[in-house]
């Protein structure tokens, strides 16, 4: 795994601490897995998609990345439409994979994103042959508006990881 290590650009300390159990106290945590395909061929189109940012597009996010495929350093901003509102929300890659058998990248929050913490988004070709996709995050609110909204903040964010799960079985199925 690549590892940048310039800290001063993130929003919370604890970079990279998405390859890591247990996860950072104080911070709302997120684990979802869900299988998505069979096979090689899946593995290859899910991982795909997760490194070049298209199943955060087919989740519906508009992603501005300043490369086209992740790697530490990389900044980005997902942008939601909710409504006639846009939520940006700037992040760093603070980490990549890209073995046999693995592929993904975690993200950390930058100054003026909602929340605060790391989201890892990874697919994994088991012995069995199996295609799993998990989303791992730490986060706590950083913004007012967040920090009103409680408890749907998580309730979305595990929306997001199963929409995102759901989208890649799409992907992997189409290989």
């Amino acid at each position: 795994m690549n590892q940048a290590h310039e800290a001063d650009t993130l929003s919370y300390p604890e970079r990279g601490a998405t390859l890591r159990t247990p996860l950072p106290a104080g911070y709302h945590h997120l684990r979802h897995r869900a299988r998505i395909g069979t096979g090689r061929a899946a593995f290859e189109a899910a991982g795909t998609a997760v490194t070049t940012f298209a199943m955060h597009r087919a989740a519906g996010l508009r992603v501005r990345a300043d490369r086209e495929r992740a790697e530490p350093g990389v900044r980005l901003a997902n942008a939601l439409d909710i409504g006639p509102l846009a939520i940006a929300v700037p992040c760093e890659v603070v980490w990549a994979a890209y073995e046999r058998d693995l592929m993904g990248f975690a993200y950390g929050t930058r100054p003026g994103h909602p929340e605060r913490g790391e989201e890892s988004f990874v697919v994994e070709l088991d012995a069995d042959g199996a295609v799993w996709f998990t989303v791992t995050a730490f986060s706590r609110p950083a913004t007012w508006y967040t920090r009103l909204a409680g408890p749907v903040v998580p309730f979305l964010q595990m929306r997001f990881a199963r929409l995102c799960g759901r989208r890649l079985r799409r992907i992997a199925g189409a290989a």
